[in-house]
């Protein structure tokens, strides 16, 4: 097992847009991607083929809710998750340590690990560095990720840095006992702050993991906020290896996140959205499930050339989301999706003539202008991430 990655095009000092091959044991994934979230080994609504059907090449797996539910040893008999979900593509898994924080109000966090209560069944457990890593050795994914600490926004400097230490110590533990070709990711924090970024990009750094996350991002902060420590985190991490930016999935992020030199996306947002009535379009979100759409016969989005789009009306859909009927979840999900992968698709594209900075003024000017006002759904990495 293990990865490759090999840089195709752009920017190879590593600060701004470019395109580049990761190989994993599964798929050959072009960056820059975006993963689509399957928290509990599903993608919500859609199959394998349909996935594949619309370009994904790799997934995102949660270690925290297959732990819990149906757990590992299930996972492992069934062949690793692979095999389990019937998913042919690359996978990358998160530690569980978001969930934990986010999703256990009574846990207790020390050197050794983290004590937590399920939020299923309010059992008691216990995750460490060590456990998580052979966690995700036994679901068997392409990528699998350290045990970090992620604070909410906002938090007090103090605490950024106890929180950083502890994940740059918790990095090189879950190092030492990683014991398959699987490829291990190191995480960098330090929320909003820059000497914190800077001090755990150094640390994380100096363990020579193949890739590196960029985490405690999305969790609350203003959107400039964001952008000014993913341009300063970007810059520390060697040019030569994949970036991952945890949690971040709305289209002008990903087109921002290129500009700063990330390779990786994902989020729950395209289907959390869709379950909530709302679409992706080239003019912004719209809430299809509104009754101003209840005679609009056009498509979902009149550029998008997606299974849904090609066959189905703005009409169509609202009245399936109105009426609870799973089709409607189905539809709307797909063509989430789908727009998210075309767009990651036009921005390698982009990449490769060397007009990327024409395609983001272009696509920014007609998308960020127009969206709907920020909600809490926003933001990838809210407390409801859990229960995707």
């Amino acid at each position: 097992m293990g990865i490759s990655f090999e840089l195709l095009a752009g920017d190879r000092s590593g600060a701004g847009p470019r395109l580049a091959r990761l190989l994993t044991p599964h798929a050959e994934v072009e960056t820059p991607a975006f993963m689509p979230v399957g928290t509990q080994a599903t993608v919500k609504t859609l199959s394998p083929d349909e996935l594949e059907e619309i370009g994904a090449r790799i997934i995102l797996g949660n270690t925290y809710h297959l732990y819990l539910r149906p757990g590992v040893e299930v996972i492992a008999e069934a062949g690793g998750l692979h095999s389990f979900m019937g998913w042919s593509g690359a996978i990358l898994t998160d530690s569980g340590g978001f969930q934990v924080f986010s999703l256990s109000p009574l846990r207790k966090v020390t050197e050794e690990g983290v004590s937590f209560r399920s939020h299923l069944d309010g059992s008691e457990h216990f995750l460490s560095p060590e456990k998580a890593i052979q966690l995700q050795e036994a679901i068997g994914a392409d990528i699998i990720m350290s045990f970090d600490e992620c604070l909410p926004y906002p938090v007090e400097w103090e605490a950024a840095r106890l929180s950083v230490e502890r994940t740059s110590r918790w990095a090189a533990r879950g190092r030492r006992v990683h014991r398959t070709d699987q490829a291990l990711f190191g995480i960098v924090q330090g929320s909003t702050f820059t000497d914190l970024r800077t001090l755990s990009a150094t640390q994380i750094t100096a363990l020579d993991f193949p890739g590196y996350a960029i985490g405690g991002l999305s969790v609350g902060e203003p959107k400039e906020a964001m952008y000014a420590t993913l341009a300063w985190t970007t810059r520390l991490l060697p040019a030569d290896r994949p970036r991952y930016l945890m949690g971040v999935g709305a289209p002008e992020d990903l087109v921002e996140g290129v500009a700063r030199g990330v390779d990786l996306f994902d989020c729950v947002l395209p289907t959390r959205i869709a379950r909530h009535g709302s679409i992706f379009t080239r003019e912004g979100r719209i809430p299809v499930r509104d009754a101003r759409y209840a005679r609009d016969f056009g498509p979902p989005d009149p550029e998008c050339d997606c299974y849904v789009c090609r066959r189905f009306s703005r009409a169509y859909l609202r009245h399936l989301l109105a009426s609870n009927e799973i089709l409607g979840l189905r539809l709307a999900s797909y063509h989430n999706l789908a727009f998210l992968m075309r767009l990651m698709k036009e921005i390698r594209d982009a990449i490769r003539t060397g007009s990327f900075s024409e395609y983001r003024e272009r696509f920014l000017a007609r998308y960020v202008t127009r969206m709907e006002p920020r909600g809490s759904a926003d933001h990838g990495r809210s407390l409801s991430e859990g229960r995707e």
